[in-house]
């Protein structure tokens, strides 16, 4: 099936979670400074407006668990009055629970869509899952907004993810049922998901190659992963199968088939293979080409449908920022 195109605003009536290693922090602290605006309110009142991206719901849990502090002495209580002046702090937490986040009204290309799941193709720049600066305007909020059972799923449904600035497809479930069986599907291996990707150099040997190199935290540098030596560092075993499709002077355009999920593993293969990605400035690419982002597209899907057992092919086409890369390296792609 190819991308349909269809633009739906959502609204309540309408890299693998097997292998989730984040590179953010997994808390952000951030201080409270609560003004006449606030004074008098209950602290949870207060903390609605001072943190919006959250519901009360869950500030309540937060002050429960002793993650909201207040630097005068005293209980610290959802029921406490605040105080004009008052300082303190709260410790940000992603919660496991989708209710914890807001549902928030947003444009969500919807390729394909049935009553027991969503195909989406995410734009470069939407984050998939709230984390530490980015508590809200993510896919998770507008699928909260988009399907009103959302709420009742883990992540509303969200069965693998694709980084920030990594555009393209991806599988949503609309039940517990169906996310199950997502999931194991995706753990044998049995969801199919291949990637555009334009990289810096211009390809030289086999126009094919498996890359099979395990992948872990960079030991040098927390916030980034690298190919690592399993006998001397933590990592997961990853394989990548890539394939040229058209050579270049400054660079080449590759299709990447993934066996398995790590974080940011396309990425880490091809910059361990001496061609990382353009404008993947975290792992040794520039910016060229008019490209602002790493030069990543997420551009053919396939699975087995959980309930139907039809087989589901799906393909998106390239974003412009990167159709317009391929044209100013005097590269072309047509898929088929």
């Amino acid at each position: 099936m190819k991308n349909s195109g269809l633009i739906i605003s959502s609204g309540h009536d309408s890299e693998d979670l097997e292998d989730r290693v984040d590179t953010e922090p997994e808390f952000e602290l951030r201080p409270l400074v609560f003004g006449p605006a606030q004074h008098g309110l209950r602290l949870d009142q207060a903390l609605v407006e001072m943190v919006p991206e959250f519901s009360r719901s869950y500030l309540q849990q937060l002050i429960q668990c002793g993650a909201v502090k207040l630097e005068r002495p005293g209980a610290c209580k959802a029921s406490t009055r605040v105080k004009a002046a008052d300082r303190g702090s709260i410790e940000l937490r992603p919660t496991p629970q989708s209710q914890a986040f807001k549902p928030e009204l947003m444009k969500l290309e919807v390729v394909y869509q049935d009553e027991h799941l969503l195909i989406i193709n995410k734009p470069a720049g939407l984050v998939v899952h709230p984390a530490p600066g980015n508590w809200s305007g993510t896919l998770l909020n507008g699928l909260l907004a988009f399907d009103s059972q959302a709420v009742n799923l883990p992540r509303a449904g969200i069965v693998h993810r694709l980084d920030k600035d990594t555009s393209g497809l991806m599988v949503v479930a609309r039940s517990r049922l169906v996310m199950d069986a997502l999931i194991r599907a995706i753990a044998a291996r049995e969801v199919g998901r291949q990637y555009l990707a334009l990289a810096h150099h211009p390809w030289t040997g086999s126009s094919s190659r498996l890359v099979d190199q395990p992948i872990g935290r960079d030991p040098r540098n927390r916030l980034r992963m690298a190919v690592v030596d399993l006998g001397k560092n933590a990592g997961k075993l990853a394989r990548t199968d890539i394939d040229l499709l058209q050579n270049g002077d400054r660079g080449c355009l590759v299709r990447c088939t993934l066996h398995t999920g790590r974080t940011h593993q396309i990425r880490v293969h091809m910059a361990a293979i001496g061609h990382p990605l353009v404008a993947d400035e975290i792992y040794g690419g520039v910016a060229a080409a008019g490209m602002q982002r790493q030069a990543l597209h997420a551009f053919r899907l396939s699975l087995t449908h959980p309930v139907t057992q039809q087989a589901l092919v799906f393909f998106s086409e390239l974003p412009q920022d990167l159709s317009d890369a391929l044209t100013q390296w005097g590269l072309s792609y047509t898929h088929g």
